[in-house]
């Protein structure tokens, strides 16, 4: 099979019925989102502890007797670190045995649950590519795979892991101890530094090794259906029989990684870091994946992807607004009790925040104004865009899990934003800059926190065998175009907070 029929049996996949992959990608997005729970959790099991113990209120005078603003360190160093030892007494009050071991409690926990459930997504998102490269539904076949083969996903992760690790330590006791001997025979540490860098060649060498025959390993674990061990051997023999088809996935893959990264550097610049994120995740992700099932998959013999779409790519993209659109606001109507839920809850977390923050009304001050110099409106625009995109991406889909995750972001948020106005230095302002965009960006936030509530339901009705599989994917493929409308009202938020929220009130200041 030629290499031109696997990148267009991936671009028709992913032209035909993006609904039907691209929510397995959504779902690996959310991941952190789910596994950053548990710090939450944290936080409040922490905040209670010291309000129980009254280290709170000790915490709070200390800091209601400081100085917000420190002096100068360079112009008096003994005044900074008098300042700096004021923060001892609060620092006491933190760093109890109990507060430090919720604190290793919750960094091991989070990261055991973001490691299996990076697991379980990716044995959705692979076994949905090689069903949509066989033209069968992806988002069914895809969660019968999770069952199959999550087990075996997370073995190939532990199992690279532990090879990285012998590897490198190999590599650098046997560097340690060569440079050693070469340092003692020659008596110049010149000789030790040039081991250390052929070391590190080595080490990158062996790694990239490492990495590549990783690469295909998930994919010929859902295709064969073989081991996590197995899965390697066999990808040994694909290599073998087809070098040209592996290279070339090696160099795209590299390569798009470079361009990402440049695109990215290049976005920083201008403080835009979220909208590469997105088209990661939209874009670059599936198709990576895409392509090296679609590789594998020829290979086997088992390639059979659906015909590339009639449809234009500018009417394609039209249709896809328009479904996405109708389908947010059907949505709207068919749960308005939940969007009711939802507001209250956001209510009640913004007047939390707000109550949290009145001790440091007057010692923490924030500013709307400084938070806008140096405002680029188009690269504000995508940021906000990007950012806001990614957050109700992240907030809809993380309610699978229970519905908890989608609640939590947006608790957190009401309370980050009730502490943010309570200590505004100039509310009116703020008031005034949010309301523009604030019409179309809260509501958006609310229908996604709303989707993941939904999803979360539908999730357990499904795993208690109320539902079917087939029930759950179409939920799956119903949130994903709600989505689509919910970017549009950001979309419009964006625009409006980049080119008319920061400047439109100064007229009439």
């Amino acid at each position: 099979m030629r290499l031109s029929d696997t990148v267009r049996a991936a671009v028709a996949v992913l032209r035909r019925r993006p609904s039907d992959l691209l929510p397995w990608y959504l779902l690996g997005a959310a991941v952190p989102a789910i596994a950053r729970v548990i710090p939450f959790l944290a936080i409040a099991v922490g905040f209670v502890y010291l309000e129980v113990t009254g280290r709170l209120a000790t915490i709070q005078d200390h800091l209601t007797g400081m100085d917000t603003e420190p002096p100068d360190p360079n112009a008096d160093p003994d005044a900074f670190e008098e300042w700096a030892s004021g923060f001892d007494p609060i620092v006491e009050q933190l760093f109890t045995l109990e507060l430090v071991a919720l604190l290793l409690l919750t960094i091991g926990a989070t990261v055991l649950v973001g490691v299996v459930l990076s697991a379980v997504v990716a044995a959705g998102q692979l076994t949905a590519c090689a069903a949509r490269l066989r033209d069968e539904r992806g988002l069914t076949t895809g969660i019968a795979g999770i069952r199959r083969y999550w087990l075996r996903f997370l073995g190939l992760y532990l199992l690279e892991f532990l090879l990285w690790m012998a590897i490198l330590l190999t590599i650098g006791m046997g560097a340690a101890l060569v440079g050693g001997l070469a340092v003692v025979a020659t008596g110049s540490a010149l000789v030790a530094i040039l081991v250390a860098l052929v070391a590190g060649l080595f080490a990158v060498a062996a790694v990239a090794v490492i990495r590549a025959l990783f690469a295909f390993a998930p994919v010929a674990v859902v295709v064969d259906d073989a081991t996590a061990v197995g899965s390697l051997s066999n990808v040994v023999a694909f290599v073998r029989a087809r070098p040209i088809g592996a290279a070339f996935y090696y160099v795209v893959a590299v390569g798009t990684t470079l361009a990402i990264s440049v695109v990215s550097g290049v976005f920083v610049l201008v403080d835009v870091m979220a909208f590469t994120s997105l088209l990661t995740v939209l874009l670059v992700f599936p198709a990576l994946d895409l392509l090296k099932t679609a590789l594998y998959s020829g290979y086997r013999g088992r390639l059979a992807p659906p015909a590339m779409p009639d449809r234009s790519l500018r009417r394609q993209f039209r249709d896809g607004v328009g479904r996405g659109w109708a389908e947010m606001t059907s949505f709207v109507r068919a749960t308005l009790s939940t969007h009711a839920v939802v507001v209250a809850l956001a209510l009640a977390s913004f007047w939390v925040g707000w109550e949290v923050a009145e001790p440091l009304a007057g010692t923490l001050e924030t500013s709307i104004s400084a938070r806008l110099e140096g405002h680029i409106p188009p690269a504000a625009a995508l940021e906000f865009f990007g950012n806001n995109w990614m957050v109700a991406i992240t907030t809809a889909f993380s309610g699978i899990a229970l519905v908890l995750p989608a609640i939590a972001s947006l608790l957190f948020n009401g309370v980050f934003m009730g502490v943010y106005a309570r200590t505004e230095a100039a509310p009116m302002e703020l008031l005034a800059f949010v309301i523009p965009h604030g019409i179309f960006e809260i509501p958006a936030i609310f229908i996604a926190t709303a989707v993941g509530i939904w999803l979360g339901l539908v999730g357990w009705r499904t795993y208690r065998g109320r539902m079917s599989r087939t029930a759950f994917a179409d939920a799956l493929e119903r949130a994903f175009w709600v989505l689509v409308g919910v970017g549009l009202l950001l979309a419009v938020a964006a625009f409006v907070e980049g080119f008319i929220s920061p400047y439109y009130f100064r007229l009439f200041l």
